[in-house]
């Protein structure tokens, strides 16, 4: 299967440039021109790198990938950006990249850059997003929105398999209302925050034979999956 690649970039010209270019070097590529964009593509499809423009309008580079970063911490990211300044290259490593080219750079270079983080990363089995989690006595296949304990199986919703996959994310740490709600919802108004409480009692029903895991409500912040 090909490398699947999402790239950010707002810059018409390199966007096409660049995208036309992994084509041609293998890399099935999806591009978006602003973060929020990004983002969106990020939670629906599966990739195997990120590309990341640090100047974007609507969401910047640095504020996508440490939302990515909260839900995904492996997935390598590499920022494109025409700042040099030690204090932005510092910031985009603590966003969470895993290298950082400065414009103008060569296709060349940047081709050799994501080989070896390819390989790196594939060769310790963290490339990626996690599928299948291990909750107490179940097993959870997110990909096939399935929750297994034993031989007994529930099929879930696309969103309660969505919030359930951020749960496992952050399993005994929080994981925020205000990022779940617009992760998953995209608002993060009132009608949807209930929505979203609609479903965490549906994954705690889920989850209830096992007395050892539980999603408790933390005041104020979100939600933490205990196990």
């Amino acid at each position: 299967m090909k490398t699947k690649v999402l790239l950010a970039e707002d810059d018409e010209n390199l966007g096409s440039l660049l995208k036309e270019y992994l084509k041609a070097k293998s890399y099935d590529t999806d591009w978006l021109t602003d973060g929020d964009k990004a983002y969106k593509a990020f939670i629906k499809n599966h990739y195997d790198l990120l590309i990341l423009d640090v100047m974007m309008p609507v969401k910047d580079g640095f504020t996508l990938a440490k939302e990515i970063r909260l839900t995904n911490a492996q997935i390598p990211i590499i920022f494109l950006t025409a700042k040099s300044l030690k204090d932005d290259v510092i910031e985009g490593f603590k966003s969470g990249a895993d290298d950082y080219i400065s414009k103008p750079f060569s296709m060349e270079e940047l081709i050799f850059r994501m080989e070896a983080i390819l390989k790196r990363t594939k060769s310790d089995g963290s490339a990626g997003s996690q599928n299948e989690f291990s909750i107490g006595e179940y097993t959870f296949d997110a990909n096939k929105q399935l929750l297994y304990r034993g031989e007994e199986m529930q099929k879930l919703t696309t969103k309660e398999s969505e919030l359930l996959r951020l749960l496992c994310n952050n399993k005994n740490s929080i994981l925020e209302r205000n990022f779940a709600l617009k992760t998953i919802w995209i608002d993060d108004n009132y009608f949807n925050a209930r929505s979203m409480d609609v479903y965490i009692a549906k994954l705690r029903k889920c989850l209830k034979d096992d007395p050892n895991v539980q999603i408790i409500n933390i005041h104020g912040k979100g939600f933490k999956l205990i196990v």
